[in-house]
């Protein structure tokens, strides 16, 4: 109880709150510019800590590694462009409300989600840190890999009308990413002798390109009928859900935060992975799976509740075994062994205090999150009102200055039009674009797994067939698929059925 008061005043000092707010307004604001990610503004923020406290100085870079998760929601929900590759699944339909005139709705929904899920994995950590780590170690390369290929089969889910349209957009999609040189063998792979080819194709700047583009593009071929904005969204009010609404979905919002807390705790799996599993759960469970993708509040809470859990799922192996899950998590380690806290299980014993004062900091940039998005709302869908054309420039410029940020590259600027135009057209003859997101987002942990797997069997793919977690994922993954296409072969039968009737 000493060392929790210790670590309670330590955190609530004026310098701690003020660093966890500034990194949290910091982390929504990069989040929210496509290209520029928390990714991005933690590794400007490391170097501002270097003179500070340790409990300021770890919430400063968690605030802005929470901010950033939860503001990639704003440009998704408002402009149908993520701002961070976890929030690609809310632009389903998402964007689709704001079309609807109900953005503050969907804002308001993914703020206050986004919150549940992240406080839901911080209570997850701080009571099972030790089982939940030594499960999460336990996932080698197989296990990995079988994980991997079950969120591949949620493609299945979202084809849309045709299945195939959607196989070949996740094709596509896992293509686009072989692009570059192997990150195995180290061997050139489809860039047609192109030297800039052999840096690959970005995940962020084909994002960028697959949703911003297209949005510019019809921005600039659609008439400008109303001087005065957009009448379609001109007409958003800023209002907030209503609590019986959040209440009606209280169990998804409990199952996305497990599942995103889970996938989480798994290094090398992340925030989209469990956003895009979250949103094809929430849609075969759903009373109503024909209303997502046309503006479902609940694919909007399925996605921004798992993607905001991953971030206490992360924190598990990180201080727990010292293992990060991603970049993110990675430059937060930085930050922590800095300051002389080394992760790992001595970190308990050595660091108690410190501990404490990191879960107090998650729960401070929360509320920070909460309250500057909450207040923002009303500012934030006033970007509606902006002429379509006016709107298409300041994105275009953004995310030619996003592109370009990522890897100081000109070519990144032109593979985003380039990928761009494809995805225009592939709109245009109803070809899904989602499919190709969770390809690429997918592939290279797919491919890079097997290939260690199969390395440390000698060849052997016996590795698959060994493991009671990898038969499992393997099984849910069959199940995916058959319920899949039973589902698309019912709804052929019924025009069927239909013509049969009315010929009678």
């Amino acid at each position: 109880m000493d060392l929790f008061l210790q670590a309670l005043s330590q955190a609530l000092t004026p310098l701690a709150i003020a660093a966890i707010g500034l990194g949290a307004l910091v982390g929504l604001i990069f989040g929210s510019i496509p290209g520029l990610t928390f990714t991005v503004a933690l590794a400007l923020a490391l170097p501002i800590t270097f003179s500070m406290d340790p409990v300021p100085a770890i919430g400063l870079l968690l605030g802005t590694y929470i901010g950033g998760m939860t503001g990639g929601s704003v440009s998704a929900i408002l402009l149908g462009i993520p701002g961070t590759p976890s929030a690609a699944a809310t632009v389903l339909d998402g964007h689709r409300m704001t079309k609807q005139g109900e953005a503050s709705i969907a804002l308001g929904t993914a703020v206050i989600v986004s919150v549940f899920g992240g406080i839901f994995s911080l209570v997850v950590m701080v009571v099972s840190v030790d089982l939940v780590s030594r499960l999460a170690i336990g996932f080698g390369p197989a296990e990995i890999f079988a994980l991997v290929l079950f969120g591949m089969s949620t493609i299945c889910g979202l084809c849309g009308d045709s299945l195939l349209k959607g196989l070949i957009a996740g094709v596509l999609g896992l293509m686009i990413m072989t692009i570059g040189i192997d990150s195995i063998e180290g061997v050139p792979r489809m860039t047609f002798g192109s030297i800039n080819l052999l840096q690959g194709v970005n995940l962020l700047v084909a994002m960028i390109g697959l949703f911003a583009v297209p949005f510019v593009i019809e921005a600039f071929s659609e008439p400008r009928a109303n001087p005065g904005g957009d009448t379609r969204v001109a007409r958003v009010r800023a209002e907030l859900p209503k609590f019986r609404l959040l209440i009606r979905h209280a169990w998804l919002m409990v199952r996305c935060s497990v599942l995103g807390t889970g996938i989480g705790a798994i290094p090398g799996t992340g925030g989209a992975i469990a956003s895009f599993l979250a949103y094809d759960h929430a849609k075969r469970f759903s009373k109503k799976p024909e209303k997502f993708g046309e503006g479902s509040i609940e694919g909007v809470i399925a996605p921004e509740t798992a993607n905001n859990a991953v971030t206490g799922g992360t924190l598990i192996p990180l201080l727990s075994l010292g293992i990060p899950g991603d970049p993110a998590t990675a430059i937060v380690l930085a930050g922590l062994m800095i300051h002389g806290i080394n992760p790992g299980p001595a970190l308990f014993m050595n660091h108690a205090s410190e501990v404490y004062g990191i879960y107090i900091a998650v729960v401070l940039a929360y509320v920070w999150v909460l309250g500057l998005q909450l207040l923002g709302i009303r500012l934030f869908v006033h970007v509606l009102k902006i002429p379509r054309d006016m709107l298409a420039v300041a994105v275009l410029v953004l995310c030619a200055i996003g592109a370009y940020s990522i890897r100081n590259s000109a070519f990144d600027i032109y593979a985003m039009g380039v990928i761009g135009v494809l995805a225009y057209v592939l709109i245009a003859i109803r070809v899904p674009i989602t499919p190709i997101i969770l390809g690429m987002v997918l592939g290279p942990t797919l491919e890079n797994e097997f290939r260690t797997a199969m390395m440390l069997s000698g060849g052997s793919p016996s590795i698959f067939l060994t493991s009671p977690t990898v038969l499992v994922f393997f099984a849910f993954a069959l199940l995916v698929i058959g319920l899949q296409l039973k589902s698309e072969l019912r709804l052929k039968k019924k025009p069927q059925e239909k013509n049969e009737t009315s010929d009678a």
